[in-house]
């Protein structure tokens, strides 16, 4: 019995990862390391934060008073 070859095809997801590789190999090549392209959105100053007032009201209290204050909840 005769075995078929496989026919070697190049895919579009291939060709899609086979692009992405190059490109983090050639960034890596160019800056030492991968460049991150998140960046922090920006939070308002309007929206309701609990731990944020939190920290804000216990700023000001001496070390003991804050443990004694927190774990009477």
């Amino acid at each position: 019995m005769k075995q078929k070859k496989k026919k070697l095809r190049i895919t579009e997801g291939d060709y899609v990862l086979a692009n992405r590789r190059a490109a983090r190999a050639e960034e890596i090549a160019q800056h030492g390391r991968q460049v991150s392209m998140r960046r922090a959105v920006h939070k308002s100053k309007k929206v309701y934060d609990r731990n944020a007032l939190k920290r804000q009201a216990h700023k000001g209290l001496p070390l003991f008073y804050r443990r004694r204050v927190t774990s009477l909840k």
